[in-house]
């Protein structure tokens, strides 16, 4: 057939967008597609170790039916032979769901969790299952159960979380797409430390069922108020499209939202022209990195010049919010299932969400926090009623050593593990849509994000602005050693 005679051209680089077109106008199969993504997988995944679980005979089978359909001249959805992973908190029947913990290795769900029922019938194929933290407790990359997952610019570093090798496989061109869950940043935290694009929609824009659960056996549960379901990708529009499929309510999550009339391609970044942005470096408490923070100031004034906004060097006036954001996960968390499997097993949890069950709260704290995080919206809604978008570097630092839970340092300051990741939490605290786009490299190599934070319900905003800083700092072409030295690639620095 013509387009299996074409597979040998298809890289595993290429994007989405372009690669679904390839494939419903057959000049390319779907299951080329997906053969060439898990042959490139195989090759590099030993070093990375961004997945932890393959379904190769389910997702060339998924491949097979979609061939089918399209020769027999049946319509295929927006995503329909593109191959996709799946973050290993996100629930897919039939494929090892292991929330990366020993306590779930042989998890197999009988359901897809929305997100993945959502793609599949669009006609994405969902082939494994990428590395994450214990049940999403921290933004790191390892757990007990598999190996660590490393950096594609660097394998000696991490690539955050706790969507590690979501981010880790889209950086090294496995595929195009990965889905990740954010509940503090685990979304934009990998992103940023990948060069790669990741996007928290606004709360209850992608349903949330069944989630980082089992209803089965007490233990695993999703944080319910502050959990987002999102895309990891290589440019904004395959983002975009994702969303398109993704976004729109659901019965089995009360919170999502309504459908909205968006034109989920139309990224124009005319939109920007007399917006007002606001940035800071730092929240006026931060420690952060000197070259993050120069490197983000450039990008922000960059793309305010190119497109005619207003820029301003503010924040609102809030305090860290470490406390009341660890707070309010042990709300939401089943802490007493978690200890009581642990127990029956015998078995001992990676250090920060040990701390967390370890700790002791009062009811009194649990309202407290409640309250806090009212306050704390109202500031922020009224400083987003000033600005139409908020920039900050997503992180304070660029990647660090694996198995490492976050620098002691940063800008000659000694700081707790935690205080690397003091930008993310804003957005899930308020429900905010917000994203990290690359916005440069240090001087040794390691990419640094930009975060994009809108108004409530304005992701398009958001992707129209990431859209802007895509094309003022192109990075499409920009990829890591790993890459340029597996296939032949059109590396722009």
């Amino acid at each position: 057939m013509a387009d299996l005679a074409k597979a040998a051209t298809y890289q595993t680089t290429e994007d989405a967008v372009t690669l679904s077109g390839r494939i419903r106008r057959r000049e390319l199969s779907a299951q080329a597609a997906v053969g060439e993504a898990l042959d490139r997988i195989h090759a590099l995944n030993g070093t990375l170790a961004a997945f932890c679980t393959l379904g190769v005979d389910q997702a060339m089978a998924q491949a097979e039916a979609v061939d089918k359909r399209l020769a027999a001249g049946e319509s295929v959805g927006a995503l329909a032979g593109v191959p996709v992973a799946i973050k290993d908190l996100i629930s897919t029947r039939g494929l090892r769901t292991t929330f990366g913990s020993p306590l779930y290795s042989d998890n197999v769900p009988n359901e897809d969790d929305i997100a993945v029922e959502r793609l599949r019938a669009a006609g994405a194929i969902v082939v494994g299952k990428t590395n994450t933290s214990e049940f999403g407790y921290g933004a790191i990359s390892h757990n007990n159960l598999f190996p660590a997952t490393r950096n594609p610019w660097n394998i000696a570093l991490t690539p955050g979380g706790s969507s590690a090798g979501s981010a880790s496989a889209v950086a090294a061109a496995m595929l195009p797409i990965a889905l990740g869950s954010d509940g503090g940043g685990s979304i934009r935290v990998p992103a940023g430390l990948t060069g790669t694009f990741g996007i928290k929609p606004s709360w209850g824009r992608v349903p949330v069922y069944p989630g980082c659960r089992d209803e089965t056996q007490p233990g695993a549960s999703g944080w319910e108020s502050l959990e987002h379901i999102g895309p990891i990708t290589r440019t904004v529009a395959d983002a975009a499209l994702t969303l398109q499929v993704l976004s729109g309510p659901s019965p089995r999550d009360r919170h999502s939202l309504p459908q909205e009339s968006i034109d989920w391609t139309d990224l124009s970044p005319g939109y920007l022209a007399g917006r007002r942005i606001a940035f800071s470096a730092d929240l006026g408490f931060a420690p952060v990195d000197a070259e993050v923070a120069a490197i983000t100031h450039a990008a922000a004034m960059a793309l305010a010049e190119a497109f005619g906004a207003e820029l301003e060097f503010t924040a609102p006036e809030i305090e860290d919010t470490q406390d009341l954001f660890l707070t309010l996960v042990a709300l939401d968390t089943d802490r007493a299932g978690l200890r009581a499997m642990a127990a029956s097993q015998n078995y001992q949890f990676t250090r920060q969400l040990a701390e967390l069950l370890d700790t002791s709260w009062s009811a009194d704290a649990f309202t407290d926090a409640i309250m806090q995080r009212k306050r704390f919206n109202n500031l922020v809604w009224q400083f987003m009623e000033r600005f139409d978008l908020f920039l900050t570097p997503t992180t304070a630092t660029a990647a660090f050593p694996i198995n490492c839970d976050g620098p002691t340092c940063i800008d000659d300051t000694r700081v707790a593990q935690s205080a690397w990741t003091p930008f993310s939490a804003l957005a899930n605290l308020t429900g905010l849509p917000a994203a990290s786009v690359p916005a440069g490299f240090t001087k040794d190599g390691r990419p640094v994000g930009l975060q994009i934070m809108g108004r409530h319900l304005d992701d398009l905003g958001v992707l129209r602005a990431a859209a802007g800083v895509e094309q003022i700092k192109p990075w499409r072409n920009h990829w890591p050693e790993i890459v340029r030295g597996s296939q032949d690639v059109n590396h722009t620095a």
